[in-house]
């Protein structure tokens, strides 16, 4: 048994069509994730934190974007693009022609990917890191995450856990990095679902986020990479923006009372 009870998911058991019960559209480069009624959200990134909802957001920011009201800001967009729900708002310099859908079991995730910014952590200090890059979104891997299920606080964090390591094996294995210095995630779930008390790699929710981060992310850069192979850095010196994470920290055992 899983821990939430479930059966170990498997291809034959999921509902590969189900999804949450939200819609995702595009408008202005504005994509809204709206579910049926006030869901319960965690949110990385500006502005973020818990919140209670019917939407989500991820907004495309132009070039040499330099706006610091970013709530405003993104209220202003998405009365734009004709959404009028509020709701948290993810921001990414890569265009919602590119954001992709999947889902599985009772999960949808929408993703949007770009790399211009490459972020990773290499095993072994290599003598120093780049400096931090505090500039607003030039590319950015963003997740909207939605499950029909019940998840109290803690297994709601879990599942936003889940998602990120989801992204993170996702980008080493398709391009080698861990990420960008601007990804950001928003996972929301519907309180009158079908509780699940638990929401880690071997759940059925679980589960489901992980294939569908995998598969909406890996899309999406396919899409925003086809015809532009020459833009998908090499590496983080190759790229326009990026940082290393590099040097070493102190490293010890805790202090045990009895010794």
């Amino acid at each position: 048994m899983s821990e939430d009870g479930d059966d170990p998911a498997t291809a034959a058991e999921v509902d590969e069509d189900a999804g949450a019960d939200v819609t995702a559209a595009v408008s202005a480069d504005v994509c809204r994730v709206r579910a049926p009624a006030e869901w319960r959200w965690l949110v990385t990134g500006h502005g973020g934190g818990r919140r209670h909802a019917r939407a989500a957001y991820n907004v495309t920011v132009p070039e040499e974007f330099d706006r610091t009201d970013l709530d405003a800001y993104a209220r202003e967009r998405r009365r734009e693009a004709g959404f009028e729900t509020p709701g948290p708002s993810l921001l990414t310099g890569v265009s919602m022609r590119h954001a992709r859908v999947a889902v599985r079991g009772p999960v949808t995730v929408v993703a949007t990917g770009g790399l211009s910014n490459p972020a990773t952590l290499p095993l072994e200090s290599q003598g120093g890191s780049s400096p931090p890059d505090d500039r607003p979104p030039v590319g950015t891997v963003n997740l909207l995450v939605a499950t029909g299920r019940a998840l109290a606080a803690g297994t709601l964090t879990e599942l936003l856990a889940t998602a990120v390591e989801a992204k993170t094996a996702t980008l080493l294995a398709a391009t080698g990095f861990s990420g960008t210095t601007s990804d950001a995630v928003a996972v929301g779930c519907d309180p009158e679902g079908d509780p699940a008390s638990f929401a880690g790699s071997a759940t059925t929710v679980g589960d489901a986020v992980r294939v569908c981060v995998r598969d909406a992310l890996l899309a999406s850069l396919r899409s925003r990479y086809r015809d532009r192979g020459d833009e998908l850095p090499a590496s983080v010196a190759a790229a326009a923006h990026g940082v290393v994470t590099d040097g070493t920290a102190r490293v010890g055992e805790p202090t045990r009372p009895d010794r």
